[in-house]
């Protein structure tokens, strides 16, 4: 039998050494080392109620990050930001609708701009549903399936096709249309300076 003295109380609880530090006491007078200014040094930015300086600011001067050259390949310029929508999240809708962007959209589920909509696996989908999207996980696919529904994927370069030309149909587009009458453009250069000067002289001699 355990002793009384070895039992745990409320009374006996303390915090785990090291996981509470002293707090730092400012403005209690010049002996405490932390009176007068309290740690913040004499006026200037820093000292100044809710003043802070962002990372890479340098006064107002031109920052080096901006005055280093950039140079080689970023990837950044090129990704695609996808629109997350979870299987969950399809609850909302009605058993048989047809679930796209314009009524996710409309449901505030997907906001502002991306390149699509990708469909995850997070949570259950209680009915069948009619979805489409850009991209699907393994996951979201087959509990949608299991619900009863279908899962169409969008064809990213559909819509792009009927703006781009063949090479063909750019080279007929460019050359210039034959005349309707079937003539063809004489190549007479009309007569320089010189020679009607020369032809003046000649009359006045004879």
């Amino acid at each position: 039998m355990e002793k009384v003295s070895d039992m745990m109380r409320l009374h006996s609880l303390q915090p785990r050494p090291g996981s509470r530090h002293r707090v730092k006491r400012l403005g209690c007078g010049e002996s405490s080392g932390h009176g007068k200014t309290s740690g913040k040094g004499h006026k200037g930015q820093k000292a100044r109620s809710g003043g802070s300086i962002r990372l890479g600011f340098e006064g107002g001067q031109m920052p080096l990050i901006r005055r280093l050259p950039k140079r080689g390949f970023n990837n950044a310029a090129f990704q695609k930001h996808y629109a997350i929508v979870n299987v969950g999240d399809l609850n909302a809708f009605e058993a048989g609708m047809v679930v796209n962007e314009h009524f996710l959209r409309k449901s505030n589920l997907v906001r502002g701009h991306f390149a699509g909509i990708k469909i995850l696996g997070d949570g259950e989908l209680k009915h069948g549903l009619k979805v489409e999207a850009d991209m699907v996980s393994a996951a979201a696919r087959e509990k949608i399936e299991k619900a009863g529904g279908t899962i169409t994927l969008r064809e990213q370069g559909a819509l792009k096709s009927g703006a781009i030309k063949t090479t063909g149909e750019a080279q007929a587009s460019a050359e210039p249309a034959s005349p309707g009458n079937g003539k063809k453009k004489t190549s007479k250069k009309a007569p320089t300076k010189s020679k009607l000067r020369a032809k003046k002289k000649t009359a006045q001699k004879s």
